[in-house]
């Protein structure tokens, strides 16, 4: 898979979008739309969160700077957009975190201490391809989770989930943008993608948002 089909997913977070993604994402799409309370994410992060974490898709850094453990030793950002990493960066400037600009689907093996938690908060659905394409991520980030860690985030499902009207042509208008690519997005491919490298997998639905924690496999 290219760099270049990659990069279309995460071009539209401009400075300009990042300054109303919380407003428009968090506090109007996820609940009116996705059927999804930003809170769920939210205690979700919270529960599974460590003091050596490494974020992944990182946004605005929403989840960063309002959850992150005070007794945090070390956090890490991992994004292809600039502009996100700058924002999120900013946000926990006092935290002093390591930052890494690259593409989870066509990453190289990172030359890092492992991380005892990582998140992935609403990126597949960014990505291109199917889950069977896009668990290519899996595979390059399970090599920098610690063999106790979690792996834990959340994804926009676009198939097997109940959509109202509206959400359903808000989705296809960001898929037919190539901001979306998750018409095929369902529990099982999840399921199945993340089965494949991890053990302990967990995945809750809420309205059309897969809620998903899992752990290394032992070799």
């Amino acid at each position: 898979m290219s760099e270049r089909v990659t990069e279309k997913g995460q071009a539209i977070y401009s400075k300009k979008v990042l300054s109303i993604y919380d407003f428009w994402v968090l506090g109007v799409s996820n609940h009116l739309f996705w059927k999804c309370p930003t809170r769920k994410i939210s205690n979700h992060f919270l529960d599974c969160v460590s003091p050596n974490h490494l974020d992944v898709g990182v946004g605005t850094g929403y989840y960063l700077k309002n959850y992150l453990p005070k007794k945090t030793k070390r956090i890490a950002l991992l994004d292809m957009n600039r502009n996100s990493l700058s924002e999120a960066s900013n946000a926990i400037s006092h935290f002093q975190p390591e930052i890494y600009q690259a593409d989870v689907l066509n990453m190289h093996d990172l030359c890092v201490e492992k991380f005892d938690s990582i998140s992935v908060n609403y990126l597949l659905h960014c990505l291109p391809g199917n889950l069977v394409e896009k668990s290519i991520l899996f595979e390059n980030l399970k090599n920098l989770l610690s063999d106790e860690g979690v792996l834990f985030g959340s994804t926009i499902l676009g198939k097997g989930v109940e959509v109202n009207f509206c959400a359903q042509k808000i989705m296809n208008i960001y898929n037919k943008k190539g901001i979306f690519c998750n018409f095929d997005d369902d529990y099982d491919s999840l399921s199945k993608s993340l089965s494949e490298h991890f053990s302990k997998v967990d995945i809750r639905i809420i309205g059309c948002v897969a809620l998903f924690s899992c752990k290394n496999k032992k070799s």
